[in-house]
């Protein structure tokens, strides 16, 4: 195989896609990919990390279950959701890092701990992001009625990305890295433009 640093590449890229898939499901809902991520270690689906075998316990299990069913519901409260919306950009970044970080085979605590920060927390601050705008718009534009609907296809999305995700974890890692790099090309061009 070939090896870099002693990385074994070959189990590399399908650990790092499987992190970053599950860390863009982080930026719909928090909790819910990091108890899948939890699940998918605890009964051998993917190995995690030495050092992050801890997610893979019932300890983590039981919290992130309780978690995850707290989010989803809170996000169908109006105005809940918006507050949720402020806490949930720093969180979502952290639980892609931990996800990415979980799966990714490198004995290095820099370079496991860089690759899950730029990879699996830019992917999730991304989406996170651009959710929260997308709420911000509802509520201004329908007084909050269509923030339930928004939840829902959110919801729906973060599902199939942390599924899909498990089966295909290189499919879905290219796509969301395809989709962040497109956001921050739009993004730089009209800086560009704008100058």
């Amino acid at each position: 195989m070939f090896r870099f640093l002693d990385i074994n590449i070959a189990t590399l890229i399908p650990a790092l896609m499987l992190g970053i898939a599950l860390s863009a499901a982080s930026g719909f809902r928090v909790f819910l990919p990091l108890l899948v991520g939890n699940l998918a270690g605890k009964f051998g689906i993917y190995t995690l990390s030495e050092n992050m075998a801890w997610l893979g316990e019932t300890p983590a299990t039981i919290v992130l279950a309780m978690a995850a069913v707290f989010e989803l519901a809170a996000y169908y409260v109006p105005v809940v959701d918006n507050l949720l919306d402020t806490i949930a950009m720093p969180s979502a970044v952290i639980s892609g890092t931990i996800l990415t970080s979980s799966f990714v085979p490198i004995d290095d605590p820099v370079l496991q701990w860089g690759l899950g920060l730029i990879a699996g927390g830019g992917v999730a601050g991304t989406i996170q992001a651009g959710t929260s705008l997308l709420r911000l718009g509802s509520t201004k534009f329908t007084g909050g009625l269509g923030n339930s609907i928004l939840t829902s296809i959110e919801n729906g999305l973060s599902v199939f990305l942390y599924i899909v995700g498990l089966i295909l974890p290189l499919f879905i890692g290219a796509i969301s890295l395809y989709f962040v790099v497109w956001v921050w090309r739009k993004l730089y061009n009209r800086k560009q433009q704008a100058v």
